[in-house]
């Protein structure tokens, strides 16, 4: 599983007792830092973590030392996925990716390139932050046949 822009890992860790190896990548060193530091603190031993620009550290070379995976969980800041990754996640051709929004423009605009090989199965708003405008959108995208 690959959580991308995953924080302080609190996605994947959730997610990881299902996963043979779960592999985080986020721009933000401290809170990399803090994801290994999650991650052993629950013992997850199979949780590794890169620090860097997601759509610059996922490339072929990354992608083939790391393996496919069954499912990408995605959480990109409010910009959305640089069109880069996307790419990389057309070639990658995950079974799953479960893709969380707080900018549901900018995830639209996202799956609709996605949707080239993929199919939006479920989609769930999320209101975490009441009396405001603000939403969580989580996606779930499947690899069409």
């Amino acid at each position: 599983m690959y959580d991308l822009y995953c924080g302080t890992g609190s996605i994947g860790i959730f997610c990881s007792k299902g996963a043979k190896k779960v592999i985080g990548i986020e721009v933000v060193e401290d809170a990399i830092e803090d994801a290994k530091k999650n991650a052993a603190l629950n013992g997850l031993e199979h949780c590794l973590y890169y620090a860097g620009d997601v759509a610059q550290i996922c490339t072929d070379e990354f992608f083939a030392q790391h393996g496919r995976p069954d499912v990408i969980i995605t959480d990109p800041p409010r910009a959305g996925m640089h069109e880069k990754l996307v790419q990389q996640l057309l070639k990658m051709r995950a079974p799953k990716i479960v893709y969380v929004s707080c900018n549901p423009a900018t995830q639209a605009r996202d799956l609709q390139l996605l949707c080239t090989d993929y199919k939006v199965t479920r989609l769930q708003p999320v209101d975490m932050f009441p009396h405001t405008h603000h939403i969580e959108n989580v996606a779930l995208l499947e690899l069409k046949g």
